[in-house]
């Protein structure tokens, strides 16, 4: 019976981290015993949540485990089924089920099969226009050498399994060059391998280290993976070759090492050493390799396993090398329900100089698609707030009667009760309607009478009527519209960012960007190209390689550590991207700045990150860009054209000049005025009196005056 609110402020203090627990979160969390301790609702509500932790809160299924039995599964397993529901699930879980004897398959539906699928439908399409040999990804070489180089090159976002930057480290180090490394790659990225030095060891060995085997007789079951014991069926042959198991034997041998029970492992310990002692290994030897298998056990992963995901890795690494457009095209479809992949990817096909167009209500599909110059156009499924059955019932319209000619003609032509206002108006900011030769501030303030016209049309033709103009033939052909003027960059870009959940057609920082360079320096991509002289661990040393930098936040992940909050930012300039570590001082220092699509500038020491390689700031001082203007702008700089003015025009101008200003009088920075005409020109430094703030309100103001050709601060 406690209102949202009051629950939402308590579930909040809990850490969101894997294994929390309420107990952990009380003794963790100040904030949350304090309220325990003082409040008498919250004391006992969290002892009643306390008391329910750990239950089982519902019955659930595996979402691919199937079942096998040789005959009714009654016969082995009390089944169960949902109210209401058709799955039929047995009621003992998956270890249960595998210990009284059935057999458990998973089958996997991956997205990937579908993104591979979609490419090579789009990609064979082209190919038969072009009278070329279509590909059968079944006899694709698996030693191309296009694929190992993106590979090694790290260009691995949307290769299946292998698009982690943990995992993009990795390869870069490893330099793969055949199937077998891939294979490796997905075996060892996982906690076990990586905390154990595997990892190091396989790239170290590949490179020419020194590779040992603990017996000649396992040369050939360890030498592809250079000595290092990596799958489970590795452990199997071994003890088949050394001890003499049979395979069966062996893989209860992998079982028992897997679950590590002791009285399991000393039994088969005696056997395994029993078996080799008879075969000529010493008994030392013997123990050690058991010893080592035991060990690697524990890591081992299913190389059968590996292998189908390395084969999916690398169709996908291929296709990607070859064909581009088209496997990017379908990696944003499969994806295009999730905005931040979206964006991501997006910045993705523009890493790889791939053009994505903005959406077009007469040749954008749902998905997005490639033309014949390897462009990718956008999809109108991406777009936020239209639907799939909306877009299906336009490409089935335009189809039928050809493409949209007006906005008229659009809303005439389509059924608002399947494509309505709000569709209509998410198409149109993300510039889907561009192509009707109007500025989006047009069709916007134009859309309620098209509507209201194309509604009028409807009913008219529901009763039989006709006006007496002739009807919507006219209306269609458009007319009366009168220009408005655009809306100015931010609303545009907005837009865009809400629709879309990306800047498409230009970018905020654009009409920063002079002014951002005269602030910091140089531009994220030419201060990126700068030498870094620091370790991996530098940016710890607050001394070390300060710069200042400056772009939009376009992301930002907080995280709890011993000393407080830090968070992880990622700035954007439109020209590179660079990440920024803001640790607990600074964060607490300047938080409240912190804020997502904000232009801020960054003091900070810059090393090279030790975990993903790439380059990274240590926040020591953060400002947002107004603030900089009014801490540090020493001139506001303001450029007349009164060339075609005349004087009770430029009376005027003054007039509004003096308007302008007065709010923003009391800063520290002077203006300085420059004016021209045809004849003659010159510039006027404004007595002290007129210091302003110049805020962005202010330079909003000045711009839109009519004669103002630029207004901007000087540092």
């Amino acid at each position: 019976g406690h209102p949202y609110g009051f629950v939402d402020r308590i579930a909040k203090m809990v850490p969101f981290e894997i294994g929390m627990t309420l107990e952990k979160a009380l003794d963790r969390e100040k904030d949350l015993k304090e309220l325990y301790d003082s409040e008498e609702e919250v004391k006992v509500l969290i002892d009643m949540a306390l008391q329910l932790e750990g239950l089982a809160r519902n019955a659930g299924k595996h979402a691919g485990g199937v079942v096998i039995a040789p005959s009714k599964l009654t016969d082995f397993t009390p089944l169960y089924c949902e109210a209401g529901g058709v799955n039929v699930v047995t009621q003992l879980d998956k270890d249960d089920v595998e210990a009284i004897g059935l057999v458990k398959f998973d089958f996997l539906g991956l997205r990937t099969l579908t993104i591979i699928d979609n490419t090579l439908k789009n990609v064979n399409a082209r190919l038969r226009r072009e009278n070329k040999e279509e590909i059968d990804l079944n006899a694709l070489p698996l030693d191309d050498a296009a694929a190992y180089q993106l590979l090694g090159n790290q260009q691995t976002t949307a290769v299946f399994q292998l698009e982690s930057s943990g995992i993009k480290e990795i390869l870069g180090r490893l330099k793969p060059d055949k199937f077998d490394d891939i294979v490796a790659m997905v075996a060892l990225y996982r906690p076990g391998p990586l905390q154990s030095g595997m990892v190091d060891d396989f790239i170290d060995r590949k490179h020419g280290a020194r590779v040992e085997y603990p017996h000649p007789d396992l040369e050939a079951i360890l030498q592809q993976t250079y000595g290092v014991i990596l799958y489970q069926e590795q452990v199997m042959q071994i003890a088949q070759v050394l001890a003499g198991y049979t395979l069966g034997g062996a893989d209860l041998l992998r079982r028992a090492m897997g679950k590590k029970k002791p009285e399991e492992m000393a039994k088969q310990r005696a056997v395994f050493v029993g078996g080799a002692v008879e075969r000529g290994v010493a008994n030392s030897n013997a123990n050690y390799i058991f010893d080592l298998m035991e060990k690697f056990a524990g890591y081992g992963f299913n190389k059968s396993h590996s292998v189908a995901y390395a084969m999916l890795a690398y169709q996908t690494a291929w296709l990607k090398a070859h064909y581009p457009a088209e496997f990017m095209a379908a990696v944003l479809s499969a994806d295009m329900d999730n905005t931040d992949k979206v964006v991501n990817l997006i910045d993705e096909c523009r890493s790889m100089n791939l053009q994505v167009i903005a959406p077009d209500i007469n040749h954008s599909r749902y998905q997005f698609t490639v033309t014949p110059d390897h462009k990718i156009v956008y999809g109108l499924g991406a777009i936020k707030g239209v639907g799939e059955g909306a877009i299906e019932h336009l490409e089935v319209e335009r189809e039928a009667n050809g493409p949209f000619k007006s906005l008229n003609d659009l809303c005439m032509r389509l059924d608002l009760q399947k494509f309505n206002r709000r569709c209509l108006e998410a198409v149109l900011r993300a510039g889907a309607l561009d192509k009707f030769d109007h500025t989006r501030a047009t069709l916007m303030h134009y859309l309620p009478r098209a509507l209201q016209l194309a509604e009028q049309h409807q009913r008219n033709d529901d009763t039989g009527q006709n006006d007496m103009f002739g009807g919507g033939q006219t209306i269609a052909r458009e007319g009366g519209m009168e220009e408005k003027e655009e809306w100015d960059i931010d609303t545009l870009l907005a837009g865009e960012r809400e629709t879309l959940g990306l800047y498409l057609t230009g970018h905020p920082v654009d009409q920063y960007r002079d002014e951002l360079v005269s602030i910091v320096g140089r531009n994220l991509r030419d201060r990126l190209a700068q030498p870094i002289k620091e370790p991996a661990n530098g940016y710890r040393r607050k001394d070390a390689n300060t710069v200042k930098v400056a772009g939009l936040l376009m992301h930002m992940r907080l995280r709890n550590s011993p000393s407080g909050r830090i968070a992880f930012l990622t700035l954007d300039d439109n020209t590179a991207r660079i990440d920024v570590a803001v640790f607990a001082d600074a964060y607490s220092a300047y938080k409240n700045l912190l804020v997502k699509d904000r232009i801020l500038i960054v003091e900070g020491s810059i090393s090279i990150d030790e975990y993903n390689g790439k380059p990274r700031v240590r926040a020591n001082k953060i400002i947002g860009l107004d603030e900089e203007r009014i801490e540090n702008g020493k001139l506001l700089y303001v450029s007349i054209d009164g060339s075609e003015q005349d004087e009770s025009q430029k009376l005027q101008l003054a007039s509004q000049l003096i308007d302008t200003y007065k709010p923003y009088l009391g800063g520290k920075c002077k203006v300085q005025i420059r004016y021209r005409t045809e004849d003659e020109g010159g510039e006027v430094k404004v007595g002290e009196q007129w210091k302003v703030v110049p805020d962005k309100e202010l330079l909003r103001r000045l711009s839109r005056l009519n004669g103002v050709l630029e207004a901007r601060v000087v540092y």
